[in-house]
């Protein structure tokens, strides 16, 4: 506590009544740097075993913005954990999901929800997607550090731009670097599958049942080549974490839906695993 705390119990410290930035990580940083993730001193030794998330994949479709994300954690070659959440809301307008080290990953997402907070509540406006993109680098640049030690965290981030009126997605490296993707991308373990079935199903035009369609298609397929992605899990009613970014806003999608749509993603793969089948049975005869 500082000198003007002690003298006046019960007051907040100065530095909170002082105007400065609207970026609650620049007032850490400024006031108690310790506290940012990346500012944690480490020990010179090699970094444990620790949960890892993935795969994320982000769509575009006529009026918004898809994003998706399997439940399994792995450590290793061992599933830590089959129902974690790597897809959350940043704001109102926007959404962002996690893939490298878990519990890095989603302190960093919180940090960053508090962080679109602090600016709403300062400026009274909200920041510009792009301005939500960049602000989001930052933070992944500060953490460098922990991700040269095997800490990585490389989240997507998507939203809907209102001065655009559409949505848009952004990637990152662990450096910080940002990129913008069109149409669709994935992060993860499994994001080559994902991006090869992102390829093929995605088509200009979707409505958002088709958007969510090929989500669930994509995370379906990572999930098959993949063994650090989880695919649906019907025998534990475990669905993948599907969330739409509209002008409405951000919407997670109901469990009971993406039930119905597994449901049919099943039904035609089963239908198509027939086929296949008994065509190679004519071939043999």
């Amino acid at each position: 506590m500082g000198p003007d705390h002690a003298a006046s119990p019960g007051r907040l410290p100065s530095a909170f009544l002082t105007p400065g930035s609207p970026s609650f990580v620049d007032f850490l940083a400024g006031h108690a740097p310790s506290l940012l993730p990346g500012n944690r001193p480490l020990p010179s030794v090699d970094a444990p075993s620790a949960p890892h998330a993935t795969t994320i994949v982000a769509l575009t479709f006529d009026g918004g913005v898809v994003m998706a994300g399997d439940r399994r954690a792995t450590m290793g070659p061992t599933i830590a954990s089959r129902e974690i959440e790597k897809v959350f809301p940043a704001d109102e307008f926007s959404a962002v999901g996690i893939a490298g080290t878990a519990g890095l990953a989603v302190e960093l997402v919180r940090l960053f929800q508090l962080e679109l907070e602090h600016y709403e509540k300062i400026e009274g406006t909200l920041l510009s997607l792009d301005g939500k993109a960049n602000r989001l680098a930052t933070m992944i640049r500060s953490n460098l550090g922990l991700a040269m030690q095997g800490l990585a965290v490389v989240p997507l981030f998507c939203g809907f731009d209102l001065d655009r009126h559409r949505g848009r997605i952004f990637s990152y490296d662990i450096t910080g670097g940002r990129y913008e993707e069109h149409e669709h991308h994935s992060v993860g373990s499994g994001s080559v599958f994902a991006r090869g079935s992102l390829k093929k199903l995605w088509r200009p035009g979707l409505d958002v049942a088709g958007g969510v369609r090929v989500a669930v298609e994509a995370l379906v397929d990572a999930a098959d080549d993949d063994s650090a992605t989880g695919g649906p899990d019907e025998s534990r009613r475990i669905w993948p974490v599907v969330a739409t970014v509209t002008e409405a806003g951000y919407v997670r999608v109901p469990d009971d839906d993406l039930a119905r749509v597994v449901g049919d993603v099943t039904t035609a793969r089963r239908a198509e695993h027939d086929r296949s089948r008994l065509a190679r049975g004519g071939e043999q005869r």
